[in-house]
């Protein structure tokens, strides 16, 4: 029986999988069933720095080599060292670990509903998203994830989440009344269609939440660990969070998330108040500090120049009509044709990318080479081009 026989048979059908089994990979390339793949998805934003970085291997091979699991009542080198870099690098004060980012963000709404209770009592526990926003597939973040879409089948949602438009600074100010703790936001809306928050209505948001000491919750579980040129994007909005959470490439390709907590809600969550069996395992750590080592100034000057060219080239062809995002976290609008349609020609042509909404998204390894950037393009070019001409026969 082949390998897609074997996921038919026995692996819950979840997933629109894509026609390809992939069984090796090298930087910014994967291969299966014979064939090659430029990577422009990297596991939605997993792999930093592709596949199979020796740097990564090493340091997730080094700490398997000395201890790859225990529990949480007990202190682990990679653990403490990881805390340390991540609060130095971002001004914030402490860290909870956890596995996803579903799992980061349920801990921040803990944290919120908390801080709030333990200060005002009850009545105080809503939490203000976006609408077009996705916070996670757990039943609290998907009732926080501001899209139609998700509410339905799992019934009933945890409540306590009003959705507000973004970038709409009347309708915020409107809609944080009394019983508002916290307003969380994506700085990019990554599957609501890589749509980036003005900096006029972050400056605002902060200052009206500040105000009324309503929490500001950052969600950087895509946009965070250099896929926006900077460290965390909230680093070049110039705004500072009271809590975010990050998953994704924190470590690289393997699952940890992080919900990091700043000076006014740095002692909310105290003993027994969270936990985690996985959460901060060993191996995952070492493999983030591998992570965040290397993600310097120098690198972070890398992807935004990389950024820079993919815009410029994309915005060049004649089949994009628009390029929105931030850093390596690009959406592309098409003049024709179908996002998903597209993704599938560019698979049958060697090249991986994602869609968001009606958009093409780019989510390339932070590490991708030129080369692999232009062979890629080309790809993308001559699909677009196919379907642009097939959508003018059509019409005419």
């Amino acid at each position: 029986m082949d390998i897609k026989n074997l996921d038919h048979s026995y692996i819950a059908q979840t997933y629109g999988r894509y026609d390809a089994v992939l069984t090796e990979g090298t930087d910014a390339g994967f291969s299966g069933d014979g064939k090659g793949y430029i990577d422009f998805g990297s596991g939605i934003a997993v792999n930093t720095f592709g596949a199979n970085d020796a740097g990564w291997i090493e340091a997730v091979c080094a700490q398997t080599r000395k201890l790859s699991h225990t529990s949480n009542y007990f202190y682990t080198e990679p653990q403490s060292r990881l805390a340390e870099s991540l609060c130095t690098r971002t001004g914030l004060k402490r860290v909870f670990f956890s596995n996803s980012g579903a799992e980061a963000n349920e801990c921040a709404i803990k944290v919120a509903r908390k801080y709030s209770h333990d200060k005002y009592g009850d009545g105080r526990a809503t939490i203000l998203t976006l609408q077009g926003s996705f916070h996670g597939r757990t039943i609290t973040t998907l009732s926080a994830t501001g899209q139609d879409v998700f509410h339905t089948d799992f019934m009933p949602f945890t409540p306590g989440f009003v959705h507000v438009p973004p970038n709409d600074i009347a309708a915020l100010e409107g809609a944080l009344t009394a019983d508002v703790c916290a307003l969380m936001l994506e700085p990019v809306q990554g599957e609501g269609g890589v749509i980036t928050l003005e900096r006029e209505y972050l400056a605002a948001a902060q200052k009206l939440c500040a105000d009324r000491d309503i929490l500001l919750i950052l969600d950087e579980v895509q946009t965070g660990n250099g896929r926006t040129g900077t460290l965390y994007a909230f680093q070049q909005l110039g705004i500072t969070p009271d809590v975010m959470s990050t998953a994704k490439g924190l470590a690289g390709g393997l699952p940890l998330g992080a919900t990091l907590m700043g000076e006014k809600v740095s002692e909310t969550l105290g003993k027994g108040k969270h936990g985690s069996t996985f959460g901060g395992n060993p191996i995952c750590c070492a493999a983030a500090n591998y992570v965040l080592g290397r993600l310097d100034d120098a690198f972070l000057a890398e992807v935004q120049a990389k950024a820079a060219y993919f815009r410029e080239k994309l915005l060049a062809l004649p089949s994009v009509t628009a390029v929105s995002g931030l850093g390596l976290m690009i959406g592309i609008s098409l003049k024709a044709g179908d996002a998903h349609d597209a993704a599938l020609k560019c698979l049958e042509k060697g090249l991986i990318v994602l869609t968001a909404k009606d958009k093409v998204r780019l989510l390339p390894p932070l590490s991708i080479s030129y080369a692999d950037i232009d062979r890629g393009l080309a790809i993308l070019a001559d699909v677009l081009a196919q379907i642009e001409s097939k959508n003018d026969t059509e019409q005419s």
